[in-house]
């Protein structure tokens, strides 16, 4: 398969006219040529930080959904299923995702219940994450909610850090408010990036201390408009992420609505592709290609580089979208539950 266009080469900063030579699922050659195109070809978009769950989709519809807009992979969380179904979800998460065309790359959820206030489905134990964590689908450990216990060195949180550590798997953080000296301690930890930041001079905390930031607009928290400034000076320390995307939301877009919206704050181009496309694949050691030869051909074409209308995605050289159409098939959803209520309770309830 050959494919032209105006190809954008993020980390040279340069966009010419070319042509991408596709065989069995890899790019095998990229070569400029002669020509005008009014259309773009860029790497694929990486949502940085997800909980697949709060789509109340499955994986593999939350997929057909994504592709339309240009996203190829994700970077999932699957704590929310884990906190109800334990062990048992997160593989079914795992299970779900491969049935589909899409990169699906999920953590080892490290706070389950969330908190010992909590009465939850299931937990986790540093065994069970440890025994996660293994897996070469499980790609780093999930958000560490629990900074108190970072900060306090509790036994069993920094257990579930040193077992990352040990196997090279980053750290994902959550510490929202958090500065200082407190901020470094919970940095010194190990862990590598933050969602949570409320404010820019928080979030300049956490940069120069050489964590990631992720600037996070989903359908309840967001904080693109506080951060994004952050983005000129920081090009490789920021990445995008949903956090939580309802099925409406993400209907009407995703990565590329901030990439839009960046544009038209007048952030530099290349510096927004990096947080969209490279950073996270780089950060996570995805497999998720980045527009080079040798690379997956997982790449996106798109109108302008204004508003990032999608015309078509590509993963694995497979075409999965293509005007506003997704051509992923819907997949059996299989059956994972995990709910008791007994008859007396339920009673009083109603």
């Amino acid at each position: 398969m050959n494919i032209e266009g105006n190809i954008v080469d993020i980390e040279a900063g340069i966009i010419y006219p070319g042509r991408i030579m596709v065989k069995n699922g890899l790019i095998e050659s990229i070569e400029a040529i002669e020509g005008s195109f009014g259309h773009f070809i860029l790497p694929g978009f990486t949502d940085s930080h997800v909980h697949i769950e709060s789509s109340m989709l499955i994986p593999s519809e939350f997929a057909r959904l994504a592709v339309v807009h240009g996203t190829v992979a994700t970077v999932s969380d699957p704590h929310e299923i884990a906190n109800v179904c334990g062990m048992e979800g997160v593989e079914y998460m795992i299970g779900n995702g491969k049935t589909v065309p899409f990169k699906f790359n999920f953590g080892a959820p490290s706070c389950v219940p969330a908190t010992s206030f909590e009465t939850a489905g299931a937990a986790l134990d540093v065994d069970d994450v440890q025994r996660l964590l293994q897996k070469p689908e499980i790609k780093y450990l999930s958000e560490m909610m629990n900074f108190p216990g970072v900060l306090h060195k509790d036994p069993e949180v920094m257990q579930k850090i040193q077992a990352a550590q040990r196997l090279g798997k980053p750290v994902d953080g959550h510490a929202p408010g958090l500065r200082g000296n407190e901020a470094r301690a919970y940095s010194n930890a190990g862990i590598s990036t933050d969602h949570e930041c409320f404010t820019a001079p928080e979030a300049l905390d956490k940069l120069n201390l050489g964590m990631k930031i992720l600037i996070r607009e989903g359908s309840a928290a967001k904080n693109f408009e506080a951060l994004i400034e952050l983005l000129s000076e920081y090009p490789d320390q920021i990445m995008f992420c949903s956090d939580d995307k309802h099925p409406d939301s993400l209907e009407a877009g995703h990565i590329n609505q901030l990439c839009a919206r960046a544009v038209e704050k007048g952030i530099d181009l290349f510096r927004i592709l990096k947080a969209a496309c490279l950073n996270p694949v780089k950060h996570y050691q995805l497999d998720v290609g980045l527009l080079k030869e040798g690379d997956a051909a997982d790449f996106i074409v798109v109108k302008d580089l204004d508003h990032f209308e999608v015309i078509q995605t590509y993963i694995n050289g497979q075409l999965v979208a293509e005007n506003g159409q997704t051509l992923i098939e819907s997949q059996h959803p299989g059956i994972v539950n995990n709910f008791d209520c007994a008859p007396n309770l339920l009673r009083h309830l109603l």
